[in-house]
C-alpha cells in the first residue's frame, strides 16, 4: 500500500472516530466516502464495521449511566433481527440502487428539518414502532454498515433530549454493528486486508473518538440536534455517492 493510501486510511479513521465520539454514530458516514478513494467497496464497508465497533467501545462509558433500557431494548432486539437480513440482501439485490434510494430519503428529511428549524414533536408509537425502526436500522447495518439513520429520524421526530438520543444511538449501533461484523466474518466477507487495515486505522479511531467525546460534552440540546441533522444529511450524500461510484 502506498504512502498516499495509508494517509487516506488514517484521515478517514480520525474523522470517523471524531464523529462517533461526538454523536454516538456516524463512523461510516465520514470514513466511507474517504476510504472509497483508495479501497474497494467491500473492503471499505468491512473496515467501517470494525472501526465503528472499536469507536463505540471506546466511548460507551460516556453514556452508560444515561441509558434507559425500557426505551432502548426494542431498537436493539429488532435491530439484531434485521442485521442478518441486510447481510443476506448483499447477495440478492443491487446494493447500489438500495443505497441510492435510502440516501435520497435521508437527504430530503434532513434538509426539511433544517428548514423547519424546530423539532416536529411527534409523540406515540410505543415499542412496536421502535422495534420496526430498529429492524430497518439493522437491515441497513448489515447491508451498508450504517445502522444509525433510521433511529436518528425517529428520535428527531420524537424530540428527545440530547442524552436520551445519544443513549439510544450508541446502544443500538454498538449491538447491531458488532453483530453485523460477526455475520460478515461468518460469511467470509472479512478479508485479511481489512483486518490489517483496521490495525492501521486504530490510532486514528482512538484519537478521533476521544476528541469527539470532549466536543459532545460542550454541546447544548439545540446544537446537538443541528450536528445530528448535519450528519444525517452527510449520511445520505455518502450513501448516494458510494452507490454511484460503485
Amino acid at each position: 500500500m502506498s504512502a498516499f493510501a495509508i494517509t487516506i486510511v488514517l484521515i478517514g479513521a480520525l474523522g470517523g472516530g471524531f464523529i462517533s465520539g461526538l454523536a454516538g454514530f456516524g463512523t461510516g458516514m465520514v470514513a466511507l466516502g474517504i476510504w472509497l478513494h483508495v479501497l474497494d467497496p467491500n473492503t471499505a464497508t468491512t473496515l467501517v464495521l470494525i472501526c465503528s465497533v472499536f469507536a463505540q467501545c471506546m466511548t460507551f462509558p460516556t453514556i452508560w449511566r444515561t441509558i434507559r433500557w425500557a426505551r432502548v431494548w426494542p431498537f436493539v432486539v429488532f435491530g439484531l433481527l434485521g442485521a442478518p437480513v441486510g447481510t443476506w440482501l448483499l447477495r440478492v439485490i443491487d446494493p447500489g440502487q438500495f443505497k441510492l434510494a435510502i440516501g435520497g430519503v435521508l437527504v430530503a428529511f434532513s434538509a426539511f428539518q433544517f428548514l423547519v428549524r424546530k423539532p416536529v414533536g411527534f409523540k406515540g408509537g410505543g415499542w412496536p414502532v421502535d422495534g420496526a425502526v430498529g429492524f430497518g436500522g439493522g437491515i441497513l447495518g448489515g447491508l451498508a454498515g450504517m445502522s444509525g439513520p433510521l433511529p436518528i429520524i425517529w428520535a428527531s421526530l420524537q424530540g428527545w433530549s440530547k442524552e436520551d438520543r445519544r443513549a439510544v444511538f450508541q446502544s443500538f449501533n454498538s449491538a447491531v454493528l458488532a453483530f453485523a461484523l460477526l455475520l460478515h466474518a461468518a460469511s467470509g466477507l472479512v478479508s485479511k486486508e481489512a483486518f490489517w487495515l483496521a490495525l492501521l486505522a486504530s490510532p486514528g479511531t482512538i484519537i478521533g473518538s476521544q476528541i469527539g467525546v470532549r466536543a459532545y460534552r460542550r454541546l447544548s440540546d439545540h446544537h446537538f440536534d443541528r450536528a445530528v441533522l448535519g450528519l444525517l444529511f452527510l449520511s445520505g450524500v455518502t450513501l448516494m455517492w458510494s452507490a454511484l461510484a460503485h
